[in-house]
């Protein structure tokens, strides 16, 4: 289930000097059989004890005693895809200097422009990275690469790796870059190649599947929360004040949900899990008109995928990478709510759309850590010859996964979770409207 592929038999003794043995002060090697059972539960132990099965374990991540790389020898690319994301140069910053001075990696390539860069068309060449050239760049966000959106062709992007030398690949970005380096791996194989793709995830929105969370993620809530205070204050600024603040989340609410509870000054959060109906005695607006009734101000967070069943739709619209674009949700409940109060009594409304400060700015420390933690561990496994794989945690943890594994679907928030059980007590909104 959580196989993951390697190039060969790592036979090159690995440059770190670490130990072996427990005791004596200094990290040790993990070894290939180190894993980790995936599902923690008594239940699912039970249920494999009962049916004499070992059950599903992911292979820890960290550095080998024998790698399959001579790293003198070695050329790495990075390449950085999709939408911008708190973290992004952490993560380059972090697999340059751990190929440099843990491995002695001294090639060292940038991508441009995502996989427009490994188009000979488009023209963008290579940038060399260096410690130099990269130690300051987690103090910004954005990209220093640069990124895109869409696809190119897997045989063209391949023989880019073969003309260069290239022997790492390694892909940061969200499901649509993950399948794309897959795929690149996939070409690899059938020619059979010794190059290594790496994927490292980047989702704002956190909704790949399987791993704890993706880095940015926690600083993409922690930047929202004082807007949503600064919201607060508006909403309370007038009489039936009515702040609506719109956060990312094409089809998972994380950022809304995790703002909410960090920042506990909201009253409703709307995400795309759940449906909600606009009119009747338990709908949205009638709930809205109770609460102002109670309280004269009100705070609405809405995750920019929520609410599309609302819209009359007659074609389905989709941006480069495949994701469906979706109705503007904010502006739209703006004026359903001015149109609805319009003969019922006064409101004033503030619309605030704070998307893109959000995904551009620096990564915050918690952030940082992680995104260091998950450059180091992607690098040991590329040295090593392992394939295909993603780097991620896992119930605390990190490990490898196979790069399928975590681009089957979408995580999303479950309904009957702690969690959104712990986002309704905050704002105090029914469990279904």
């Amino acid at each position: 289930m959580f196989h993951i592929e390697s190039l060969g038999i790592p036979k090159v003794k690995s440059p770190l000097q670490l130990s072996t043995v427990r005791g004596d002060s200094i990290f040790n090697y993990v070894k290939e059989d180190n894993k980790l059972v995936y599902d923690l539960s008594l239940e699912h132990y039970s249920q494999c004890l009962d049916n004499n099965e070992e059950p599903p374990c992911l292979e820890k991540a960290g550095p080998r005693q024998h790698i399959y790389f001579q790293p003198e020898k070695v050329t790495a690319a990075i390449v950085t895809c999709g939408g911008l994301c708190p973290g992004i140069n952490n993560v380059i910053r972090g697999v340059v200097m751990a190929l440099h001075y843990f491995y002695g990696v001294k090639r060292i390539l940038g991508v441009p422009y995502g996989y427009e860069g490994l188009n000979p068309e488009k023209g963008h060449g290579f940038m060399e990275l260096t410690p130099d050239g990269v130690k300051d760049i987690n103090q910004f966000g954005g990209t220093i690469l640069g990124s895109s959106r869409g696809a190119q062709d897997v045989s063209v992007m391949v023989d880019t790796l073969v003309d260069n030398q290239i022997d790492l690949l390694f892909a940061i970005g969200g499901d649509g870059t993950l399948k794309g380096v897959n795929d690149i791996g996939e070409e690899i194989q059938k020619r059979g190649l010794d190059i290594s793709v790496i994927g490292i995830p980047k989702t704002i929105d956190n909704d790949i599947d399987i791993i704890d969370k993706s880095f940015g993620f926690e600083t993409s809530f922690d930047i929202a929360s004082p807007i949503l205070k600064d919201a607060h204050n508006e909403a309370k600024g007038a009489y039936n004040g009515i702040s609506i603040v719109k956060l990312m989340g094409r089809d998972s609410g994380f950022i809304a949900a995790s703002a909410t509870l960090a920042m506990p000054v909201v009253n409703f959060v709307l995400v795309p899990e759940q449906q909600f109906e606009l009119y009747g005695e338990k709908g949205f607006l009638e709930v809205l008109k109770r609460r102002l009734e109670a309280k004269h101000h009100a705070v609405i967070v809405v995750a920019e995928g929520a609410g599309q069943h609302l819209f009359n739709k007659n074609d389905v619209r989709t941006d480069a990478s495949g994701n469906v674009q979706h109705d503007d949700i904010g502006l739209f409940l703006k004026d359903t709510i001015s149109a609805y109060f319009k003969d019922i009594f006064p409101v004033t409304i503030k619309y605030i759309d704070p998307s893109y400060i959000v995904r551009s700015a620096a990564a915050n420390s918690t952030d940082s850590v992680f995104c260091s933690g998950l450059a180091y561990q992607a690098v040991h496994g590329a040295m090593a010859g392992k394939t295909k794989f993603v780097v991620g945690r896992v119930n605390n943890k990190f490990v490898y996964l196979p790069i399928s594994a975590v681009t089957k679907k979408r995580k999303k928030i479950d309904l009957e979770s702690e969690f959104w059980f712990a986002v309704l007590q905050s704002t105090g909104q029914p469990f279904l409207m």
